[in-house]
Order: C-alpha cells, then structure tokens, then sequence
C-alpha cells in the first residue's frame, strides 16, 4: 500500500485550524474543502493526459491537454460530502457516486445502507472520498463496495484528511496494494473509536449537529 502524506505548509496549517473546538461549521466546511483541493491534486498528479489538437489562443493556434482517463467520485455519506465540491472543481464533468455506510457505535463495524453505484463499470479511476480513517472499517467497506462494481484496487484511490495509525494498517491488511492519499495521520483511537487528537465527528462539525 502507498500512503502519500501531504507535507505541503498551508495543509498542515489548515489541519490544524480544523482541529479547533472553536472552528465554526462554516469555517471547519471551508478547511475542509481548501484541504481536499490539495488532496485531490496530489492524487490526480501523475493521471495520463492527451492532446486536444486546434485550439486558439488570442495570438495563434495551439494543441492542448486533457485528462485522459474518466474520473468517478464516491463520497461517503455523510462527511464524505464536505470533500465532493472541492473534487468536482478539478473534475467538473466526473459521475458522483454516492455510497451510503455508517459505523455501528457498539461493534465499530461499518454497515451499508445505500449504493448509487451503476450496474455497469463506467470509469476508468475512482476516487473514494472519506475525510476520517478511524478504524479503517468503513473505508474498507467502500472498496470492497467497488471492488463488487468491478473495479480493479489499482484503480481505486482513497482521499482522505486525516487517519489514525490503527486505521490506516487495518486497510493496508485488507488491500496491500491501495493507493491513500491523506493530510494527516494521528497515532490514538479512543475507546468509542474516535482519533485523537482528531476533529472529533466529521459530519457533526460539517453540518451543525451533535451524535
């Protein structure tokens, strides 16, 4: 498995500011995005393009680039939402695929709920977007919810904002070969299964709620 973590200054700053307890969700809405924007870069970096031949500039004719493999987005409901905006400004015309999965409080396992899947594999890389690798247990579920599609785990991306250790070993367990990108890694999970010193629940800061 990779894991390429993001040393960039203004991530790690951003990071940081997330873990505030005195962040708004407006502010912790914006972090996040500003910090998927960077993730996702990173992940889409070495993508094929190809050329896009007689284009016009303002002084001469020019033969352009575009990416050349088709792009899918599965965010995971809910948190997984607060990183699809940023996702779809580099790749505004990639198919959303919603994949529905929630951590049972009591055994920590993930359980499935919704699929918007297509019957058919209609991309060439997909990127799963979870901003929390906690226990690794739902992220490990949505590949394996692709992986069912039909999709190949070399073709599988995890993007991610922050993981714990345990986290990121369990889906290294689960899928060797897997590529994660992610801003930041903490060493602790508590009893419940959060990270430390984390952001506490993603989709509760996101969205104004309270577990």
């Amino acid at each position: 498995m990779t894991v390429t973590l993001l040393t960039h200054p203004v991530v790690q700053g951003k990071v940081s500011d997330l873990r505030l307890v005195s962040s708004s969700s407006k502010q912790f809405r914006d972090g996040l995005s500003a910090i998927s924007t960077f993730v996702g870069i990173e992940a889409s970096k070495n993508l094929a393009v190809e050329d896009v031949p007689n284009l016009s500039s303002p002084l001469s004719p020019f033969t352009g680039k575009k990416v050349a493999s088709r792009i899918g987005l599965a965010p995971i409901l809910r948190a997984g939402l607060g990183m699809e905006s940023a996702l779809l400004e580099l790749f505004p015309d990639a198919p959303v695929y919603h994949l529905g999965l929630f951590r049972e409080k009591v055994s920590l396992q993930a359980v499935e709920y919704y699929s918007r899947l297509p019957s058919l594999v209609t991309v060439d890389t997909l990127y799963i977007l979870d901003p929390l690798l906690a226990t690794g247990g739902t992220a490990i579920a949505a590949v394996n919810m692709a992986k069912d599609w039909g999709l190949p785990v070399s073709q599988i991306k995890l993007l991610s904002v922050l993981g714990s250790s345990e986290g990121l070993a369990a889906i290294e367990k689960a899928f060797p070969e897997l590529d994660i990108f992610i801003a930041a890694i903490d060493s602790q999970l508590t009893s419940k299964g959060y990270i430390s010193p984390g952001v506490g629940d993603a989709g509760d800061r996101i969205y104004g709620t309270s577990s």
